[in-house]
């Protein structure tokens, strides 16, 4: 699904009050997948995956199994809370730092004034307060839930408790509080349609070098592999 299918597919999952777990899929992920079955578990089984990364744009055309658009899923998290901005829908933050997730709460809650920003929470948070957690989300009872943690404590976690939750569309959103903030800019348009955002957050954050080496070996197994894949296709 393009942008504005994956919008009113969602839109009528909270409607309905049907529950969807929504991976925003990047390379990163699905190499943790290859080597971690736990984790590749979490990732097949989500309610929905959207293309975020522009790796998994590339890596869909190449095997000749295009997707319609990249779906970002900063974007995808700007554009529900535009919906809910003119629906009524009620919103809860989880994630990132306490002064990050209070700023971006404050920013959210002046730009969508039509949703109801019901809690916040930061995401440094042990497995000894899952249940507190949980607890004080499902009784702030929202349509939306973000979460931002590290990708091994978000999706997991995510996909542990969404039927405690009871949220209609809870979704991972990695960084996205930190950019809505202001402690990080995201990559301009030519970046993003060039499909280097990931090197302009790596000029903000060089720390990430470590995690961006990942980035070449995905390249290599889709090129590998895929030629594998397209072979038997062909063959078939």
């Amino acid at each position: 699904m393009n942008m504005e299918e994956t919008v009113a597919y969602l839109t009528q999952a909270i409607e309905e009050r049907r529950l969807h777990r929504v991976v925003t899929g990047n390379p990163i992920m699905l190499m943790v997948g290859l080597d971690n079955p736990s984790f590749h578990h979490t990732l097949a089984t989500a309610d929905l995956v959207v293309p975020d990364g522009s790796g998994v744009v590339w890596a869909a055309r190449r095997l000749k199994q295009p997707v319609q658009e990249r779906v970002a899923g900063f974007d995808l998290m700007h554009e529900l809370l535009s919906v809910g901005d003119r629906k009524g829908w009620s919103a809860y933050l989880l994630g990132a730092s306490s002064d990050i997730i209070g700023t971006a709460y404050e920013k959210l809650r002046q730009r969508y004034p039509g949703v109801r920003f019901v809690g916040h929470r930061d995401g440094y948070f042990t497995d000894k307060d899952d249940e507190e957690v949980v607890a004080a989300i499902r009784e702030a009872r929202p349509d939306l839930l973000f979460v931002a943690r590290a990708t091994m404590n978000q999706e997991p976690w995510i996909e542990k408790y969404q039927s405690e939750l009871g949220v209609p569309v809870v979704m991972g959103v990695g960084g996205s509080f930190d950019v809505v903030a202001g402690k990080l800019k995201r990559a301009p348009a030519i970046f993003r349609k060039m499909g280097m955002e990931w090197f302009y957050r790596l000029l903000q954050q060089p720390s990430r070098f470590g995690r961006m080496l990942v980035l070449p070996k995905f390249a290599l197994k889709v090129i590998k592999d895929g030629e594998k894949v397209l072979k038997q296709s062909n063959s078939s």
